[in-house]
This record gives structure tokens, C-alpha cells and sequence, in this order.
């Protein structure tokens, strides 16, 4: 799709997710086994045929950029286009990172005026879903709105969110017939619809260019409180939104990147995040997981290159995991490397990668509230 970009924004590391953010952005964050949290919407953006993306790196990006490289794995290496690393320019007075997603655009104004497509899809990069976005592309210019939202209706209860990070999200009040945003509430206690913004918006680049010149020029930052919410509220412009309907989930705390993770271990949910169109990510070729006599696993999702001699259930293990003999690990995440000794005990954790626990050791934590064990520690 030739008229269209994508920009990524990258969002800093986030104290919510504790040892897990200390040294990588949330788009790094590794998930179900192999992936990347930016292999979802990245590989969305490539599905739809777009071949020009820029992905807006804060703090802690090296990681980010080592898993993204040239852009290979997700066939955007190419001549003209392909992928665009934007990482921040680092003064005495910036430490690497921005105010809010309107500065980032600011600071990235020459890659914007160097593209030469017509459209644009700005996304962050903390929700997982699996779609393409034909649909809304087309939705968008049938309708002659000027900006067009993305939004997932959330069940009773939300689910899938964590209530405790309401006054992060943005809900959408649409009009069923015109599809017209008639309110868009920023942080509310108790919102008043189920719509919520997935952060995903599509429009023509120069009108960014537009809002992006407006705000610098009234010192504004927040997207959706200064921009959207006031553009909705005066009828400055037409803006609609276009209901996802498929799975999704966004991970801002230790507690939704734990359950989103053990919900893949449910065959449906995979069935639904990656059967539709393929996900791609950097390719790392193991020798196969070995299973020892002595080893039981159940319920599990193990990737390439693991030696497992105990037991194992409801668990996702990452490449090279070693589990030692007589240990038991339950309803954990033991990322690359982890290294479990004999007759340990571990249950509602999560391990970053290179952990080393000790032969005897035991950890158990509450589902509510799993155990979170920083890169490279040794128990």
C-alpha cells in the first residue's frame, strides 16, 4: 500500500512493570515464548501492505533496536522506504525522552516531510492484536472523515484491563449511524462508555504536519487531551472511529503482562493472535527442546533450545531455559537463558532473562501479585 506509512511511538520505560522496564522500553518487552510486544502492531502495519515505517525510540532503546536490526525479518530492508530508527536527540538538557507523543513528532519533523505518502497511521506500541487495516483505511476515506480512531468494545468489567490504570486510557462516546466521535474522555475514574481507544489513528500527513505546527506554537503536548479532545468537543474536525473486534490486550502493568502471557497458553486465544495473519519477529534458529525421562510438562509453551529434567505446568518458557532435576515450576514466565537448579520450587513468577536460582531454592508468589526477578540475578 503505497499511500500509506505507519509511525510507531515507542513508550518509555514504564515503572509500572518494575524490573521488567529497568533497561528496555515496553515495545522490547519479550512475550509468548519468542516475540517482541512491537512484533504485533509492526507486523499489522506490514500485512496491510505498507512499506514505510518510523519507529519513535525513547530511553533504554538498545534492546528495541538489536531486536528490530535492518528490518529484515519483517521484509523492510528495501531501497527506498523501509524501516526508519528515530532515537531521541540527546542533549545536556534532554536525557532521552519526551513529553508526550506531539513532541516526539516535533523532534522527528524531517522524517515526516521527507515521506511522501498521503496517509498515515500513528500507534503506540503496548497493545497486542492481530488485523489489518484495509478495512479502516477504506472506512475512512468513504466516510470523508479527517481522522479516524480505532476502538475495541470492552465486556463488563473490562475485561482484559487493569482497572488501576483508567486515568491512562481514552474512551470514545460513536455514533452508531455516522460513525462520528461524539466525545472522547481522557483519564476518566468511571467512564461513561466501553469504547476504548486503542491508540491507533489514521489521517493525511500534512494534516499532522498541521496539528503538530499548532501545538508546538501553543506549547501543547497531550495528543488526545489538547488535540483530539478539543478538535471532538468544538466540531473542529470530523473525526470517527472504527470498531476492532478481534482479540486484544494492552500490557502496562506486571499484572496484565503475567495474565496476557497465560493466556496464551489457551489454544483459542493463540488461535486468535496469530492464526489470522502471520506475526513475525527476529529469527533465532535453536537445537530442539530436550526432554529428559525424568521431566513432566503440561500445559506449557516451550521454545526452542530448552533442557528439561522436572516438572513444568501452565508455564511459558523462552529459548534456552534449563529446568534442573526434581524441581517444580507452576504458572510462571522464565524468559531466555534462565537457569532453574535441582528441587526447586516456583510458582507465580516471572524470571527476565539470565536468572540463575540455586539448587533447594523455593519462590512462590500470589497469582495476584507474582515474584519479579530482574535480568541476569543470581537466587
Amino acid at each position: 500500500m503505497r499511500d500509506v506509512m505507519g509511525i510507531i511511538y515507542t513508550s518509555k520505560n514504564d515503572l509500572m512493570l518494575r524490573e521488567l522496564t529497568m533497561s528496555r522500553a515496553v515495545a522490547a518487552l519479550p512475550v509468548a515464548g519468542r516475540y517482541r510486544m512491537i512484533d504485533f502492531i509492526l507486523s499489522n502495519l506490514v500485512n496491510t501492505g505498507i512499506r514505510n515505517v518510523g519507529v519513535i525510540m525513547q530511553r533504554n532503546y538498545h534492546s528495541l533496536v538489536d531486536h528490530l536490526g535492518s528490518g529484515r525479518e519483517w521484509d523492510l530492508h528495501t531501497r527506498n522506504d523501509g524501516l526508519f530508527i528515530l532515537p531521541p536527540f540527546l542533549t545536556k538538557d534532554n536525557v532521552g525522552t519526551y513529553e508526550g507523543i506531539l513532541d516526539a513528532l516535533q523532534s522527528n519533523l524531517g522524517y515526516l516531510n521527507r515521506s511522501k505518502q498521503e496517509y498515515l497511521i500513528l500507534t503506540n506500541s503496548h497493545t497486542a492484536f492481530n488485523t489489518t487495516f484495509h478495512g479502516m483505511i477504506e472506512e475512512h476515506e468513504r466516510s470523508g472523515a479527517e481522522i479516524t480512531l480505532m476502538y475495541a468494545e470492552l465486556e463488563a468489567g473490562g475485561e482484559g484491563m487493569d482497572p488501576t490504570q483508567r486515568k491512562r486510557h481514552a474512551y470514545l462516546r460513536v455514533n452508531g449511524e455516522s460513525g462520528r466521535v461524539e466525545d472522547l474522555e481522557v483519564g476518566p475514574e468511571r467512564p461513561e462508555s466501553r469504547c476504548i481507544y486503542m491508540d491507533v489513528m489514521l489521517m493525511k500527513r500534512k494534516l499532522l504536519l498541521r496539528l503538530i505546527d499548532q501545538a508546538y506554537a501553543h506549547g501543547l503536548h497531550n495528543l488526545n487531551r489538547d488535540i483530539l479532545q478539543r478538535f471532538i468537543r468544538d466540531d473542529l474536525l470530523r473525526v470517527n472511529g472504527y470498531r476492532y473486534r478481534g482479540y486484544q490486550r494492552r500490557v502496562e502493568t506486571v499484572d496484565t503482562y503475567f495474565r496476557f502471557n497465560m493466556d496464551l497458553i489457551n489454544r483459542s486465544v493463540r488461535d486468535a493472535l496469530f492464526r489470522a495473519n502471520p506475526v513475525y519477529t527476529k529469527i533465532r534458529d535453536e537445537v530442539p527442546t530436550y526432554y529428559a525421562p525424568s521431566s513432566k510438562v503440561r500445559n506449557t509453551l516451550v521454545a526452542d533450545g530448552c533442557i528439561i529434567e522436572g516438572s513444568v505446568e501452565g508455564s511459558i518458557l523462552f529459548r534456552g531455559v534449563r529446568i534442573g532435576r526434581g524441581s517444580s515450576v507452576k504458572n510462571s514466565i522464565l524468559m531466555q537463558e534462565d537457569s532453574i537448579g535441582a528441587n526447586v520450587e516456583l510458582e507465580n513468577a516471572i524470571l527476565d532473562k539470565g536468572v540463575r536460582v540455586g539448587d533447594g531454592e523455593r519462590l512462590v508468589g500470589p497469582a495476584s501479585y507474582p515474584i519479579v526477578i530482574g535480568k541476569n540475578s543470581v537466587i
